[in-house]
C-alpha cells in the first residue's frame, strides 16, 4: 500500500491502536480507561499523554483513576451522585424529624384544648378562678406552640436552602463534566447524549442533522512546532466554530482533533451552507505567533454531513457522517461530503485494502 493510501486509512485503525495497548500494558478493558488511552496516545493534549507514559508498563487502575480523575471528571460522576444522595437523604431524613415533632406538639395542643373545652362546660365552670387559670394555661401553651412552629419553619427553610445548594453543586459538576477542559465547547459524553435524544422520537429524526469535522494534517502541528501550538490549533478552531455559529447550536469536541455540530430543525440545504461557512471561516483565519512572528501556516477542516433522516440510530448516523468525512479527506481535504449509500463501498475497499 502506498504511502498516500496509508495517510488515508491512519485514522481508521485508531481503535486497534488503543486495544492493542490496553493489552500491552495490562489495562483492564473499563469506558473510562479506553477514553483515557485514546486521549493519551492522540496527543492532543500533552500534558495528559505524558503523565499516561509515566505510569510505566503496568499501571495500577487507581493510578489510571487518579488521572482520569483529573482530566475527565465525568469518569467519578458515580461518586459526586453517591454524595448528593447522602445529603439530600439526611436532609429530607431531618425535616421528617422537625415535621414529626411538630406533629407530636400539635396533638398535646389539641389535647390541651379538648381537656379545656370539658373543663370549661362543666357545671363548676362559672368559677372566676378556674377561669382565670384556664385562659392563662391556654395563652401560655399557645405562645409555646407557636414559638416552636417558628422555630420548625426556620429549620426547614434552612434544609430547603441546603438541599438548593446540593442542587446547584450537582448541575454544576454536570457541566464540568459535560465540557472539553481544553477547548470549553461540549465533550463526547455530551454529544452522546444529544445525538441518542435525536432519536428518541422518531418521527422528529428528519429535522436534525449531524456534522463532524476534522482538522487536517493535525499531527505535523505536535510534530513541527510542539503538543503547545497542537493545542493552541484546537482553542483557534473552537473560537472560531462558536463565534461562526449561533449560541443555540450545538458543538462539541468528540475527540482528539475531531468536532461535531449537531443542527435542529434543518435542511440538507441548510446544513451544507453551514459546513462550508466553518470550512471557510476556520481556513481564513491567521495563525500566528504574536511575539515572534512565525507562521504556523494555515488551519484547514475536511466535514462529514449526514442527515439523520438517513439513519435509523445515533451510532448509524454518526458513523454515516465519519464516512462521509473520510470522503472529504480522501478527496484532497478541506471540502465538505454528504454521505450516500455509494460511499460505503470507498470506505470498506480502503479499509479492507490496509487490514490485508
Amino acid at each position: 500500500m502506498s504511502a498516500t493510501a496509508a495517510k488515508n486509512v491512519q485514522s481508521l485503525d485508531t481503535a486497534t491502536m488503543v486495544l492493542a495497548t490496553m493489552r500491552r500494558r495490562g489495562i483492564s478493558g473499563l469506558p473510562r480507561n479506553y477514553e483515557l488511552v485514546y486521549e493519551a496516545l492522540n496527543a492532543s493534549n500533552a500534558s495528559l499523554s505524558r503523565e499516561f507514559d509515566l505510569l510505566g508498563r503496568a499501571p495500577g487502575q487507581d493510578q489510571l483513576d487518579a488521572l482520569g480523575k483529573k482530566h475527565f471528571p465525568h469518569h467519578h460522576r458515580a461518586n459526586v451522585v453517591e454524595g448528593a444522595h447522602t445529603k439530600i437523604s439526611s436532609e429530607l431524613a431531618g425535616m421528617l424529624r422537625l415535621l414529626k415533632q411538630e406533629q407530636s406538639s400539635l396533638e398535646s395542643y389539641s389535647k390541651l384544648l379538648g381537656e379545656t373545652y370539658h373543663r370549661i362546660s362543666a357545671k363548676s365552670a362559672s368559677s372566676t378562678d378556674i377561669l382565670t387559670n384556664v385562659v392563662g394555661m391556654l395563652s401560655n401553651a399557645t405562645g409555646d406552640t407557636m414559638e416552636k412552629g417558628k422555630v420548625v419553619v426556620e429549620h426547614m427553610v434552612e434544609r430547603a436552602r441546603e438541599m438548593e445548594q446540593v442542587k446547584l453543586e450537582l448541575d454544576e459538576y454536570k457541566r464540568i463534566a459535560n465540557t472539553d477542559p481544553l477547548t470549553r465547547l461540549a465533550n463526547r459524553r455530551a454529544f452522546d447524549e444529544m445525538l441518542s435524544r435525536i432519536y428518541d422520537d422518531s418521527r422528529g429524526a428528519i429535522y436534525h442533522s449531524l456534522i463532524v469535522a476534522d482538522i487536517d494534517h493535525f499531527k505535523k502541528f505536535n510534530d513541527t512546532f510542539g503538543h503547545p501550538v497542537g493545542d493552541r490549533v484546537l482553542g483557534v478552531v473552537a473560537a472560531v466554530m462558536k463565534s461562526t455559529l449561533r449560541k443555540d447550536v450545538f458543538i462539541s469536541r468528540t475527540g482528539g482533533e475531531e468536532f461535531a455540530v449537531v443542527l435542529h430543525d434543518t435542511s440538507l440545504d441548510v446544513t451544507t451552507e453551514i459546513a462550508e461557512r466553518i470550512r471557510r471561516a476556520v481556513k481564513a483565519t491567521p495563525l500566528k505567533n504574536q511575539k515572534t512572528g512565525v507562521d504556523y501556516g494555515p488551519v484547514t477542516l475536511s466535514l462529514g454531513i449526514c442527515m439523520a433522516s438517513d439513519a435509523e440510530s445515533a451510532e448509524e448516523l454518526y458513523n454515516k457522517a465519519d464516512v462521509a468525512l473520510y470522503a472529504a479527506k480522501n478527496s484532497g481535504r478541506n471540502c465538505f461530503q454528504v454521505y450516500r449509500p455509494e460511499l460505503n463501498q470507498e470506505f470498506e475497499k480502503n479499509w479492507m485494502l490496509y487490514k490485508s
